[in-house]
């Protein structure tokens, strides 16, 4: 099958088109320099001119405090929204199913329940939620053929990410403090990868969650990170020279404001016989092996 994929320099395009051609697919994968996805004409020449069979789209404006920014706000919808959208409208001239990388964010981040996939009454909490939100509407109202993939808390080799951030920050200080009243899974970009595959190989059309399977706060994310970096020898990050403390989210205040439920429910992903992924400590464990620290 030949598969177009955007946003190849991205943590999950990068592992997308890897999976792709480990399994004998012709993967394209394409950034802004070979197509430009707020631009309708650059979509459409590049899709004709390519007539894949299906279109993975990864490519987004992930910068969630910057989107708050009024004079970034009409780019934040013209790469999420309309950059969709002109994908969506060249998928159903060719008759070619399109899958889409969303968030939690689509949903207003409270409570303590697991959202649902079909849940329709998506209230996005921030613009970066609103932007995807409408991202998902473009494929609904222009496509029968498409996956709308819900995912949260990314890590991946190529790109930055909370795992890095946490190993470089506890490197140069003794003491660290971590939210510990958001919670959510973990999604490590290699997993998610080969799962999307698995997906894009059927016709099991429809709206999923995806992410690795378990829960916990960012507090406790932060504190397995540290445990099996010591594991591994990693002296540096061992409760004897470094301290991790939780604090709650108003400690420190953001521009956007964050989900305290990124629970979601993965059950349709059993229910449609895919494999789930992983538990994410494993994750993390592999995900370590893979990265210099």
């Amino acid at each position: 099958m030949k598969v177009l994929v955007t946003g190849v320099k991205g943590q999950l395009g990068h592992d997308v088109v890897n999976e792709l051609v480990k399994r004998g697919h012709k993967a394209v994968g394409v950034d802004i320099e070979e197509m430009d996805i707020t631009d309708p004409l650059s979509v459409k020449q590049v899709l004709h001119a390519e007539k894949p069979e299906a279109v993975i789209h990864c490519a987004a404006w992930t910068a969630v405090d910057d989107a708050e920014d009024e004079d970034k706000q009409a780019k934040v919808f013209l790469v999420n929204a309309t950059g969709t959208e002109n994908i969506a409208k060249v998928c159903k001239e060719l008759d070619c199913k399109m899958m889409y990388i969303s968030t939690d964010y689509v949903f207003n981040g409270e409570g303590d329940n697991f959202w649902e996939p079909d849940d329709m009454n998506r209230q996005p909490l921030n613009v970066y939620g609103q932007s995807k939100y409408e991202g998902e509407l473009a494929l609904e109202q222009n496509l029968t053929k498409y996956f709308i993939v819900r995912i949260a808390w990314v890590f991946g080799v190529n790109g930055r990410n909370f795992i890095k951030t946490m190993l470089n920050l506890g490197k140069n200080h003794d003491k660290l403090t971590v939210v510990c009243d958001q919670i959510g899974s973990p999604t490590y970009t290699y997993d998610l990868a080969r799962l999307l595959v698995d997906m894009i190989e059927t016709d099991k059309y429809g709206r999923y969650h995806a992410t690795n399977e378990g829960i916990c706060s960012w507090y406790e994310f932060a504190c397995e990170i540290f445990r099996q970096a010591a594991a591994m020898g990693h002296s540096e990050y061992d409760s004897e020279h470094l301290t991790v403390e939780p604090v709650t989210a108003d400690h420190y205040p953001s521009k956007a404001k964050r989900p305290s439920n990124s629970r979601m429910n993965k059950d349709k992903l059993t229910e449609q016989g895919f494999e789930r992924l992983p538990a994410w400590q494993d994750a993390v464990s592999r995900y370590l092996k893979e990265i210099d620290f």
